[in-house]
């Protein structure tokens, strides 16, 4: 379902991204698409939504009226959109797919970080200012504590990972030994 639900969400993100660049509201459409997924994941909602028995044109009044006034216009046509094509479900993805346009429009790279231990502030701005050197664009990190890893860190910057983990390095050495 994730690869489906991420294909029916491509052309959604795809057209608000676009829309959202050329009127300059990227940070408005953040906010919209941020609060529209966390209405849509919310559990009682979430059955409503998938409930073939209640009526697009009811969920198009519920959906308008759960978000008062944090939709403009357009986020509410958007609804109205999602609703009426029985794609309303999907807004994380669309969410996400548009998170990604807009930070790579701005050069900026979100970085994932697991270490074997919490990171301290300043750790976590030396891999950014690495990573920034490295590979060109600004970049902001989010990390997390992984005891598995034994040592060291865990890096994911969109396609590239860098694994300097004490368990990657064992991994590794294991695979070369045929173990």
């Amino acid at each position: 379902m994730a690869g489906d639900a991420s294909t029916i969400a491509r052309p959604y993100a795809e057209a608000v991204f676009d829309h959202a660049e050329e009127k300059g509201n990227l940070d408005l459409w953040s906010d919209m698409l941020s609060f529209l997924t966390a209405v849509v994941e919310e559990p009682t909602l979430a059955a409503v939504i998938r409930d073939p028995m209640f009526e697009r044109a009811q969920l198009t009044d519920l959906m308008l009226e759960i978000s008062g006034g944090r939709l403009n216009e357009e986020g509410a046509n958007l609804v109205k959109l999602l609703v009426e094509n029985g794609r309303l479900l999907v807004v994380p993805e669309i969410t996400a797919m548009f998170e990604q346009l807009k930070a790579e429009s701005q050069r900026m790279l979100k970085v994932h970080v697991r270490s074997a231990y919490v990171l301290k502030p300043a750790q976590e701005k030396q891999i950014a200012a690495a990573l920034k050197a490295k590979l060109g664009r600004d970049v902001t990190v989010t990390s997390e504590k992984d005891p598995e890893l034994i040592g060291g860190v865990h890096i994911r910057a969109g396609d590239l990972v860098i694994d300097g983990s004490v368990r990657g390095q064992l991994q590794q050495l294991a695979n070369e030994l045929g173990i």
